[in-house]
């Protein structure tokens, strides 16, 4: 009777223990830049629009996944940034009080946000995840002072898995 307690005891252990199956991850990355073809030197051109700064949407793939915690995280980066100047604006707080059932106004209190002077703006949002589908998206904003210049953005894709991709690049001139 022992023994076969033990046999029980057994079985059951090493049934408990069988690996589940694991899923093997793709490891695919493309970055399409939607500027359409690149030049004969391999650069994309982008035009500035007429306000200060110009939003473009990068795109690409990875691969796709079965399950929502297996998404795909990309790190971007951009060879420009600028630096914000003594103001962002302004921000104007209105106080409106409750009186016999309407909105009466009170006060106007104007802030002026000047903490920002000095600060880096990035040209590139810096982390996107992808969609199960293994569709990507990050916003690249140049602004109007780098006219002529060259902007090297590279992204680089961590996997579920642990796996790290290899930096890929695009090289956009500023037009």
């Amino acid at each position: 009777m022992k023994n076969l307690s033990l046999l029980i005891l057994f079985c059951v252990m090493f049934a408990s223990c069988e690996k589940e199956e694991q899923i093997v991850l793709g490891h695919d990355f493309e970055i399409d830049a939607r500027l359409g073809d690149v030049d004969m030197n391999g650069y994309y051109h982008l035009e500035l629009g007429q306000d200060w700064q110009t939003l473009h949407r990068i795109s690409g793939q990875v691969s796709e996944v079965e399950n929502e915690y297996e998404l795909t995280k990309v790190r971007w980066e951009s060879s420009h940034y600028w630096l914000i100047g003594d103001t962002l604006g302004y921000i104007v707080h209105q106080n409106w009080t409750l009186n016999d059932g309407g909105y009466l106004y009170m006060n106007n209190d104007t802030s002026y946000v000047t903490w920002f002077n000095g600060a880096e703006v990035r040209t590139i949002n810096e982390t996107c995840y992808s969609t199960m589908d293994g569709e990507i998206n990050i916003m690249f904003a140049p602004v109007q002072t780098m006219e002529g210049d060259t902007i090297t953005i590279s992204g680089q894709a961590t996997f579920a898995d642990g796996y790290i991709s290899e930096p890929k690049k695009i090289e956009v001139i500023i037009e």
